[in-house]
């Protein structure tokens, strides 16, 4: 088996001793807390931590994980969307007052 191989199968998780050695697929909508601040804090983004799936689950982050490692980069994101995948390549490359030219 070649090195792609094995990060293809194995990258982007790391399991703790006794955990599976395949990640879990994570099929929840909601996460549960113990309290309405600790949700305030994850809303605000001061605090890291899953709320709601369409926003980011562990399965996701765990995909992005394993191609960024596949990939050799510094980060990786999934998006539900081609336009979605568009927009933030954009996003992040254009500063305020650039100009975006495009055809119809």
């Amino acid at each position: 088996m070649s090195a792609i191989d094995t990060t293809c199968v194995q990258g982007g998780y790391q399991p703790g001793n006794g955990e599976s050695r395949t990640p879990p697929i994570i099929q929840a909508t909601t996460f549960k807390y113990t309290s309405s601040e600790q949700m305030s804090r994850l809303f605000d983004l001061s605090e890291s931590g899953y709320f709601y799936t369409r926003l980011q689950n562990p399965t996701n982050d765990t995909v992005a994980a394993k191609i960024c490692e596949m990939e050799g980069g510094a980060a990786a994101m999934l998006t539900s969307s081609g336009q979605a995948a568009n927009f933030f390549a954009l996003f992040n490359i254009c500063n305020a007052g650039d100009h975006i030219v495009a055809s119809s």
